[in-house]
């Protein structure tokens, strides 16, 4: 999608020459040994300085869960706020502090349980918020219920003969919310980890990035096929722009698109290189996106695509809102601002 929004330069940069150390907090990290959060924090801290900003002009913003003790670890600004509510309040601090680079981390139960409208309206507004979306499949904090994500059939605490819900694919519910960058990586993949943030942080708006993240304690090896060495190339997709799409050992397996318009895969050698999907992340419509957010099996987890699935500029809301308020301009008198609030909808009962 070309576009002639120009890039927001807001956020004061410094020349500061600045270390993942600048951004460890003094606090003791409190997760559990071996949780994937440990691997998430440490990609974050050590990403961090490569933004080139004062750490008193970035802001974390968390809600409820064990996802959501990210602010005390980080040497920034943060908050720990109310469970589900953290887009709502990370887009006030995003609309009305401009020089802010806001954050929110959250998790699966958190993000798309008490909190999925949040979600999908600061996503749809496009507000300038770089959500980090920790999905473990589990809820983890009050040991280990169900969570919007898990599989169907998932034995737990509250579901003892096996969850009758249909999971949530994040990546789908980000596209069909028309959030304009949506991503999907890995904690154990720091490097992938690493370029989907980057990625993330340089776009204007609202920036979605669902990160696979390990819980050992209550759902220990979800995301096993993704990470054993010896399988999980055979089950990614790496998706990269303006790339023909092929994965599995030596790239034998491809993505066509269909006649009827559908996505599926395919063996490489039974069709030619030019039937072959080429990845394009920038195109306005979503559709294609979609299609191979839905590759992935959920049980199973064959045909899982991680990467940018779409990344097209829009205004954000926070531009629009200064857009809006500098062109109204201050009222000329308190009787101007009185007739603005009360509207040609009021009267007086005498």
């Amino acid at each position: 999608m070309t576009t002639d929004i120009p890039a927001l330069e807001l956020v004061p940069r410094t020349d500061e020459k600045q270390s993942a150390k600048d951004f460890k907090s003094d606090q003791e990290v409190r997760w559990c040994p071996g949780c994937g959060d440990y691997a998430i924090l440490a990609a974050v801290q050590g990403f961090l300085p490569s933004l080139g900003l004062k750490r008193e002009n970035i802001v974390f913003v968390s809600g409820i869960g064990c996802s959501s003790r990210f602010p005390y670890y980080l040497d920034t600004y943060g908050v720990h706020s109310i469970h589900g509510r953290a887009p709502a309040i990370a887009t006030g601090l995003s609309v009305s502090r401009p020089d802010l680079s806001v954050w929110v981390i959250t998790g699966d139960g958190d993000a798309l349980s008490i909190g999925g409208n949040h979600l999908i309206h600061a996503l749809r507004r496009n507000v300038n918020l770089k959500i980090l979306l920790f999905n473990n499949r589990i809820y983890g904090l009050t040991k280990g219920q169900y969570s919007p994500t898990s599989e169907v059939g998932k034995i737990t605490k509250s579901t003892p003969l096996g969850s009758l819900d249909y999971p949530f694919n994040p990546v789908s519910l980000a596209l069909g919310a028309e959030a304009t960058f949506v991503a999907r990586t890995i904690d154990s993949d720091r490097k992938h980890l690493t370029s989907v943030l980057a990625q993330a942080a340089a776009h204007e708006g609202a920036a979605l990035v669902e990160i696979y993240q390990n819980c050992n304690i209550f759902n220990d090896g979800a995301f096993e096929p993704l990470k054993d060495a010896g399988i999980r190339d055979e089950h990614l997709i790496r998706l990269e722009a303006g790339q023909p799409i092929r994965f599995g050992v030596d790239g034998h397996r491809g993505v066509v698109r269909g006649s009827d318009g559908q996505v599926r895969v395919v063996e490489v050698a039974d069709v030619a290189e030019s039937d072959l999907l080429v990845h394009q992340p920038g195109a306005d419509d979503p559709g294609v996106a979609f299609a191979l957010s839905r590759l992935v099996d959920p049980e199973t987890l064959d045909k899982t695509a991680i990467g940018v699935f779409r990344d097209v500029a829009r205004p954000s809301y926070d531009r629009q809102v200064r857009e809006q308020l500098a062109a109204a301009g201050e009222p000329a008198s308190s009787e101007d601002l009185t007739a603005l609030l009360q509207g040609p909808d009021t009267w007086t009962v005498v």
